[in-house]
């Protein structure tokens, strides 16, 4: 019985593979729309695409980001400047788009730009705080693909949004799980409401990888910006070697979990857009496959359990 289980599960993952490895024809004629490429993800997965024949229209924040992807990429590639945090900016370009993409459409939309700061406690954080970040994390995502839902209607496209394996757990504070946590819901809601139209919309949580989110140079500096801001008597609470301690452990932990092989993101994004049969949901990452989602099921208790083990606790902590 045991052997005829064994046999079973093969057979399904033989098929499974074998399904997922069938590709949409034609996409030397199709579209897709990228946010984020100034680096990272988004700006490997513009060139990968690229190489591939699709027509690349990469979004980026800086002059520099659109520059140094022209350089490195086909005529076929346009590169735009879109802040996903204003709306003038996300209608003009969507306004671009459809002049670009005529009666065709809009074959893919990838949700790429993200920030990962500021971060930190909660009691460190102001609304602000929150709000700049959930700005682009998370409305920025919601507005963009508003833009262009009746272009994608007309291709019955893909809708390919990047969320976290932060978005099915919450270990750190601030607005950053938050505003995953929204992704998810809004990819949800979208993926069955858009599924009567042909289209499909897929989310992919990656775990750590080595990034501008991931940057500890960047949280370094986040950290300290935050605690210069702080009231005398929230330093006291955490006390004054609080910063060091965190930043010392972080360190550690993120030169363990972060995967400096970025493609095993972007060859998810380009299967999500290019298989004929693309999967719900992608975790890129052992990390997220073995650690993070795994957790992200537990009993609450044994969660809390698990993540306060590395816990660094303030000075004047009672428990």
């Amino acid at each position: 019985m045991f052997l005829y289980l064994i046999g079973l599960v093969a057979l399904l993952t033989l098929y499974r593979w074998y399904r997922e490895t069938k590709r949409v024809p034609n996409i030397s004629d199709k579209y897709v729309y990228i946010t984020g490429c100034d680096s990272g993800f988004g700006n490997l997965l513009a060139k990968r695409l690229d190489e591939l024949g699709y027509h690349v229209i990469a979004a980026c924040f800086t002059e520099k980001g659109e520059d140094d992807l022209k350089k490195s990429s086909s005529k076929k590639l346009t590169t735009i400047h879109v802040d996903v945090a204003k709306s003038e900016s996300i209608q003009k370009a969507a306004a671009f788009i459809k002049s670009k993409v005529g009666e065709a459409g809009l074959w893919g939309l990838v949700n790429n730009a993200g920030l990962s700061v500021p971060a930190g406690p909660c009691d460190w954080l102001t609304i602000q705080d929150y709000k700049q970040m959930l700005d682009v994390n998370l409305m920025g995502v919601i507005e963009v693909t508003l833009s262009v839902i009746p272009l994608i209607k007309k291709s019955q496209g893909r809708i390919v949004n990047v969320a976290s394996v932060f978005g099915r757990i919450s270990p750190v504070g601030g607005a950053y799980c938050i505003s995953k946590y929204g992704v998810e819901a809004f990819n949800d809601s979208l993926r069955r409401n858009l599924r009567d139209f042909g289209i499909k919309v897929l989310c992919i949580e990656p775990g750590f990888f080595k990034t501008t989110i991931t940057n500890t140079e960047v949280i370094e500096k986040n950290l300290h910006n935050l605690w210069d801001k702080l009231p005398q008597e929230v330093r006291d609470d955490y006390g004054s070697d609080y910063v060091e301690k965190v930043l010392k452990l972080m360190k550690e932990q993120m030169d363990k979990l972060s995967d400096p092989d970025l493609m095993k993101v972007v060859s998810c994004m380009e299967h999500a857009l290019s298989a004929v049969y693309p999967r719900t949901r992608y975790s890129p990452g052992w990390d997220a496959k073995l650690f993070w989602l795994p957790l992200s099921y537990m009993p609450t208790l044994i969660a809390d359990y698990v993540l306060a083990r590395d816990h660094l606790k303030p000075a004047k902590a009672v428990v």
